[in-house]
């Protein structure tokens, strides 16, 4: 009976050691990393491109480091702010999915904002972009992909 009680504490004991753990998820660690942006418009033309560092932040929060557009555009010069948002879900295999949004704000006071909207599958973000403005010029719409770099 004693060793019936030991096999029984043990078994437990392992059962949930399995569960748990440490470190990050597998959706934190496929969203955090280098990733390159395109952004066409809704011809198909090529309207932006940027690349950026993106970390998952709590939640839902999403923090951009190392931004940079890497196309040239009188609609962002310098002092862009970013915010980002990510709601994501997965399993242990990397299968990660979930919403994306963003939005960069140039840098002059009232300026023009960019918005993304879209959807995370696996190591790709693809959507839909709109630019707000009060520069000429600075005003549109199209898709974006967002891949890892």
């Amino acid at each position: 009976m004693k060793w019936f009680g030991m096999i029984l504490l043990i078994s437990f004991g392992l059962i949930l050691g399995g569960c748990g753990g440490g470190g990050n998820s597998p959706m934190i660690d496929n969203i955090n990393g280098n990733w390159t942006a395109a952004l066409t418009n809704t011809d198909g033309t090529p309207a932006f491109a940027f690349t950026t560092t993106l970390t998952q932040t709590g939640v839902n929060g999403l923090n951009l480091t190392h931004f940079t557009f890497t196309t040239t555009s009188p609609c962002f010069v310098s002092g862009e702010t970013h915010t980002g948002t990510i709601a994501l879900s997965g399993d242990f295999n990397g299968n990660v999915t979930g919403l994306f949004g963003l939005t960069i704000q140039s840098g002059s006071p009232g300026g023009n904002t960019l918005t993304l909207s879209g959807n995370v599958k696996n190591n790709v973000i693809t959507g839909t972009w709109t630019l707000a403005g009060i520069s000429s010029g600075c005003t549109g719409a199209g898709n974006f992909t967002i891949s890892r770099s």
